[in-house]
Order: C-alpha cells, then sequence, then structure tokens
C-alpha cells in the first residue's frame, strides 16, 4: 500500500537522477574540451606583446589561460584589430592556402561543414596573418624595450584589479590598450593612448563597449561636465520645473500656457523639455537621476521638431534612449535598438564628443557604457528629458557633482 501512495515520487526521481547525470558529463566534457583556434592565437599573442611592453604582466593572466573569454569574443577581437594594425602599421600580405578556390571548383557542401564544425573558425586566417606579420616586427625588438607610459600602466593596473573582483568579465580590454600603446610607440603625433582606447571601443562596438571605465578615463570624462539647466519655455505643460531648471516631474493636472508662449520650441505632445543652452563644438558631460518606470534622455538637433507626436528618434533628429514600462532599454534608433536586459540604469552619464560625432550614454553608478550614438554632426545639439512619472523627479545633477571612487579601500589613483 505504502509502495502505490510513493509510486508517483518514482518516476520524478528517476528523470532527476538521469538530469543529474547528463549534467555531471556535460561539465565533465566542457572541462576537457580544447581550446579553439582563435583562443590559441590569442594566447600567444598576449605571450609576444607581455616580452617587449615594459611592466606589462597583465598579459600573462591571458597567456597562461588564467582569463577565461569565448571563441566568440576572441575571433571579433581578431576581425577587429587586423583592419587597426593593417590601416596603422600597413604589413606586406602574405598570400595563405586558406584564400577561396575558383566559385566552379568550390566543394560547397564540405565548406559548409568546415565552417559549421569549426564553430567560426574557418577562413580566420587572412585575419590572422595581418597580425602575425606586425607581431614578426614585435618579436625582434629587445624584451622590454617599449615603454608604455605611465597613464597606461595605471590604466591597466585599474583593469586588472577590476577584473580580480568580477567587474570585468575578461582582460581583453587590457591587451587592446596595449595592443594601441605598441602602435603609438613610433608614431610622429603621440596621442593618448587611454583616451584613444575608449573613442576606438565605442566606434566599434555600440552596445556595452566597455562593462568598466578605467578611473584615469572616467576622470578625463567627468572634466567635460556641463552645468545644464532645463529651459521652462520648452518644456510640455504637463511638467513641473523647478525654480532652478534642474528637476521636473509630471504635474497632476495639465497647466495653461498663455498663446504667446506657445512657440515651436515647445513640447506640446511628448512629455519632454530641452535645455536652455545647446552645444556645437568641444567635449560636453552631464548626469541625470531617473525615474523607475520611464524616462528618455539624449540630445536632439537643432531644426528637430517639437510639436505633436511624431516618434523622437534618429530619423526625427533625436539620438536617444529610453526606458519604459521599467524593464524595456533601448536606443532609439531606426528602428529601435534593443539593449541588455538587467537592472535600468538610475543615473545617467551622457558624454558628448562633438568632433569625434560621437554620444554616449554610461550608467554612472556602475561606470560602465550602455551604448554610443556615432554619427557625423553638422548643427547645434540640444540635451533633451523627458518623462511621465508623478512621484519620482528626474534631476539633472550639478557639474560638481561625482560619484565616489569604486575602490575598496583608499584611492589607488588619487
Amino acid at each position: 500500500m505504502m509502495k502505490d501512495c510513493l509510486q508517483f515520487l518514482i518516476e520524478p526521481a528517476k528523470k532527476l537522477k538521469i538530469c543529474l547525470q547528463e549534467t555531471r558529463k556535460r561539465v565533465k566534457h566542457e572541462k576537457k574540451a580544447p581550446l579553439m583556434e582563435s583562443q590559441l592565437f590569442v594566447m600567444e599573442l598576449a605571450r609576444e606583446l607581455n616580452k617587449v611592453c615594459q611592466r606589462s604582466l597583465v598579459l600573462s593572466h591571458i597567456w597562461t589561460g588564467e582569463d577565461k573569454w569565448p571563441p566568440t569574443a576572441c575571433r571579433d577581437f581578431i576581425v577587429e584589430w587586423a583592419a587597426e594594425v593593417q590601416k596603422r602599421a600597413q604589413p606586406r600580405l602574405i598570400e595563405t592556402e586558406c584564400q577561396y578556390e575558383k566559385t566552379e571548383k568550390r566543394d560547397w557542401k564540405g565548406h559548409l561543414l568546415c565552417m559549421l564544425e569549426s564553430g567560426g573558425e574557418y577562413e580566420m586566417a587572412p585575419h590572422k596573418r595581418v597580425i602575425m606579420d606586425w607581431a614578426q616586427d614585435i618579436k625582434s625588438r629587445p624584451e622590454a624595450s617599449i615603454w608604455p607610459g605611465e597613464p597606461v600602466l595605471m590604466m591597466l593596473d585599474d583593469l586588472e584589479f577590476q577584473w580580480k573582483r568580477g567587474r570585468l568579465p575578461n582582460l581583453l580590454p587590457a591587451m587592446e590598450l596595449v595592443m594601441l600603446a605598441l602602435l603609438n610607440a613610433h608614431s610622429p603625433e603621440k596621442e593618448d593612448v587611454t583616451k584613444q582606447w575608449l573613442v576606438r571601443k565605442q566606434r566599434t562596438q555600440r552596445i556595452d563597449a566597455a562593462r568598466y571605465i578605467p578611473h584615469s578615463v572616467w576622470n578625463w570624462i567627468c572634466d567635460a561636465a556641463e552645468e545644464v539647466t532645463l529651459d521652462p519655455d520648452t518644456a510640455n505643460p504637463d511638467l513641473l520645473l523647478s525654480a532652478d531648471g534642474k528637476r521636473m516631474r509630471c504635474a497632476a493636472e495639465r497647466r495653461d500656457v498663455p498663446p504667446q508662449r506657445s512657440t515651436p520650441q515647445r513640447f506640446d505632445g511628448w512629455r519632454c523639455a530641452a535645455a536652455r543652452r545647446g552645444f556645437s563644438s568641444g567635449r560636453h558631460y552631464w548626469e541625470v537621476e531617473v525615474g523607475d518606470r520611464d524616462w528618455r534622455l539624449g540630445v536632439a538637433r537643432a531644426r528637430a521638431p517639437r510639436r505633436g507626436y511624431r516618434t523622437l528618434d534618429a530619423a526625427a533628429g533625436y539620438l536617444t534612449l529610453r526606458l519604459e514600462r521599467g524593464s524595456e532599454l533601448k536606443a532609439l534608433t531606426v528602428p529601435a535598438t534593443a539593449l541588455a536586459p538587467g537592472r535600468a540604469p538610475r543615473r545617467v552619464g551622457v558624454y558628448l564628443d562633438y568632433e569625434r560625432g560621437q554620444l554616449s550614454f554610461y550608467d554612472a553608478e556602475r561606470r560602465a557604457h550602455v551604448y554610443t550614438y556615432n554619427e557625423r554632426f553638422t548643427e547645434e545639439l540640444f540635451p533633451v528629458f523627458g518623462t511621465v512619472e508623478v512621484m519620482k523627479e528626474l534631476v539633472v545633477r550639478p557639474a560638481v557633482a561625482r560619484g565616489p571612487c569604486l575602490c575598496t579601500g583608499p584611492c589607488l589613483w588619487g
């Protein structure tokens, strides 16, 4: 009788046991899975860079296998840096055996099978050859012969520090920084490689280009802080603005706006407001404390329409991020670009580099990159803000306000 009563538990228990056995087998297999060709290539490259770049021992975590990174990240790294090396160093390209055969003789079935089996490794040889040719010149130099500069070394220390504490997914950003330093070592025009690193990453990777912005680069961004103030003459009648122009929220009732003040500069559809002053050159940064449910931040081109309910996207002259329903964060490109799910930023940093054509958004609390628009700016850009929240205010922070350092103890870079 008891056996019959417990019969309903036996089958689920058997299935659970089978699942656990399969999981153990999979974990065992994954631990023994050999490294892909691109991973091995990156490890060997890290070894060579480590030899010639003074005090770049952070790369030892890569070539000894302590750092973990997926093959796709390595392949992307190789393709991107082959283009950078080819542009800067212009190595002699060598014909490889991996080049295409004539189309009429191509075994397409075998070609596709090879691509599937290699997981994307196929036909990486031309990109690797470009980097290898450049690395040959690097190998010929004496060990520890290139001094990358104190800012680069401090940034490498910062990246390693954050990696060991789990704030940085891998050390490939450190390797990119060393490559930039080596490529720039004999350039007649000396550039600040640490700043160049960020600009380049945000150009090649619009989303999550840098999960963590190193301390020195973050300070450089914050040095461009501007005193941004909301313009009441542009605010939607549904919005309430503070007297100092730093706070706004939705009113319980729509306020009346005198006809003479209802100009084309005022938003009368979407609940938005623009800043008093626009920017037509230079670097500018501002931070905004946002609500939990719905907000909009970015810039609007001077000629962008503000009346009615036209979609405020890039086609209309608006470069913005939008949070909807508390969880759907997107860049309002055409079509919209959904951003990584998870906790939306509560304090957003907006950084405009007019001459480089970049508008970037950061999670200012985590000091992490969110999204970058890469455009060509030709007209004045006005910071724009939007909210539909009644209880929670949207707050434009003062230019002098800065978040605390992320060091666990006394600041290592102060």
